[in-house]
């Protein structure tokens, strides 16, 4: 009887440490929960806002949310090729984001726009200090999609505090 070949599944690590697998895998992972967590409120200010600039803020949040969800798949899948588990539930993401619940009734158009603007600021600076751990680790990959993701976060950023200038 012949002896069939045996395979040898590599792990994905793109020649990253253990260690580094596990830091970077844990700072994607919560990012991720940021990103959901900025996309749900987002949706939430587009679903509720009103007043006179109703459709400009309406359609600048449903933009700004289009813009954010697709990272959630884009780091989720990084963590992955680099060998690590992202996110697997909503109580996961609950316990990993850094970004507040906002589930009043009734916003303010301005503090929606103020809201918005410092959450996305903190996630760019989140981005930027998980930049410089890949950096620290060799991440390369990792590192320049960041890159992308922090000018993104920096144009929401921008946005938001302009269309808030108005009503200031």
């Amino acid at each position: 009887m012949k002896k069939s070949a045996e395979t040898t599944y590599v792990r994905p690590s793109g020649g990253l440490t253990s260690e580094a697998i596990d830091d970077v895998s844990c700072a994607f992972n919560s990012l991720i929960a940021d990103v959901f967590s900025i996309y749900v409120k987002t949706k939430n200010f587009h679903w509720h806002v009103s007043g006179p600039h109703f459709r400009d803020y309406h359609h600048l949040f449903d933009e700004q949310a289009m813009q954010v969800l697709p990272l959630v798949d884009g780091m989720a899948e990084r963590v992955r090729k680099v060998g690590g588990r992202a996110v697997r539930s909503i109580g996961q993401i609950v316990r990993l984001s850094q970004i507040t619940d906002n589930d009043a009734d009734d916003v303010p158009p301005a503090a929606m726009l103020a809201e918005l603007c410092s959450d996305n600021a903190a996630l760019a600076e989140r981005m930027r200090e998980t930049y410089d751990l890949c950096d620290e680790h060799g991440d390369v990959a990792s590192a320049a999609l960041l890159e992308t993701w922090i000018d993104e976060a920096e144009q929401r950023v921008w946005f938001l505090f302009e269309a808030g200038r108005q009503l200031i």
